[in-house]
């Protein structure tokens, strides 16, 4: 089998693919041939080693799978060969075949889609943790999102419509206004004073998903309301291009914000900080699979898919994605040619 490597740190030319035998799944897995694969902004953060959460370098990449599943490994019940999964793999996912935990598997109904599936776990369940899980989300709530029209973005569109939110704000750039309107955003313009036009327009949003990092936190936090939340799952500022910039990231590390409780307290403010590839309570993380696997196969929610590209062009996706040029998930296509 094949499987995507980062070999050491740096730009698109650190991606190799190499051939080695299949995993053989232990005690409470199962071995997954994958279909689909998620990419994610946190990758492309990890092969310029600028996530900390990553592993050593050499590794392989990749959150989320859909496929059909191949092995079992002993005391496995809940599944058979054959069976259409998806999952969140952790790291790895970018392979032919990925070994995953039982309990991190979840069965694929027969009218989803392979794509779809692997489009949901990391963008749907980051969103709904935040929304749902950590901001006891009410119907009529006010949303802000940056990156809107990336996969966490049309992702928090389609919750929030679900949800029965009230206006949401989206920023992007120029080009993508029509479609980020089309997802029932209200598109604010890159480089347009966002926290202006939410205060004059409702005073203040209940929540503000932030993946930009550094001086745009604070911008994200004074556009909140008396008792919002600010969840912050990302630090895209750290990238300029598909090159490493140490730069870049050393700017964004100095502009970010150091909140100050007092300040907080008085205002009736919350900051959360969200990884889920961190999160370690898995009936958590279990509970809300289900709920988004319940929304997906009954049509509440529909992953936007910006692009499928073969794994051996997974340098060519990351570009794509680096020049901010996707709208909704881009995803690898590993299924059997």
């Amino acid at each position: 089998m094949k499987r995507v490597v980062y070999r050491k740190k740096g730009g698109l030319d650190a991606i190799d693919i190499i051939e080695e035998d299949a995993p053989v799944p232990s005690a409470q897995q199962v071995a997954v041939e994958v279909h689909r694969a998620g990419i994610n902004f946190a990758d492309l953060m990890m092969r310029q080693g600028l996530y900390g959460a990553a592993p050593d370098f050499p590794f392989t990449p990749g959150y989320e799978i859909s496929g059909v599943v191949r092995e079992l490994g002993g005391g496995v019940s809940d599944f058979a060969i054959g069976d259409r999964v998806v999952a969140l793999t952790g790291f790895g996912g970018y392979a032919e075949q990925v070994v995953v935990d039982a309990n991190r598997v979840w069965p694929l109904p027969d009218n989803v889609s392979f794509d779809a599936a692997a489009a949901m776990p990391v963008t749907y369940l980051t969103a709904h943790h935040m929304l749902v899980y950590l901001g006891n989300f009410k119907p009529g709530d006010t949303i802000l999102v940056h990156h809107a029209a990336g996969g966490v973005g049309t992702a928090t569109a389609q919750l929030a419509k679900a949800l029965e939110a009230g206006k949401v704000y989206g920023t992007a750039s120029a080009n993508k206004s029509a479609f980020v309107e089309e997802q029932g955003m209200i598109h604010i313009p890159r480089g347009e004073d966002f926290v202006k036009r939410i205060k004059h327009e409702i005073g203040g949003v209940h929540h503000a998903l932030d993946p930009v990092g550094g001086k745009n936190v604070m911008d994200s936090y004074k556009a909140l309301r008396n008792g919002g939340r600010l969840y912050v799952f990302g630090a895209s500022s750290a990238v300029k291009g598909p090159k490493r910039s140490l730069l870049k990231a050393l700017n964004m590390w100095r502009t970010t914000p150091k909140f100050d409780p007092i300040r907080m307290m008085n205002s009736n403010k919350s900051v959360f900080g969200v990884h889920m590839g961190m999160w370690k309570d898995e009936e958590v993380v279990k509970q809300q699979m289900v709920s988004l696997a319940k929304m997906l196969e009954n049509g509440l929610i529909d992953p936007v898919i910006d692009s499928i590209y073969r794994f051996e062009q997974v340098a060519e996706a990351q570009k794509h994605i680096h020049n901010r040029g996707n709208r909704g998930k881009v995803l690898l296509d590993f299924s059997p040619k």
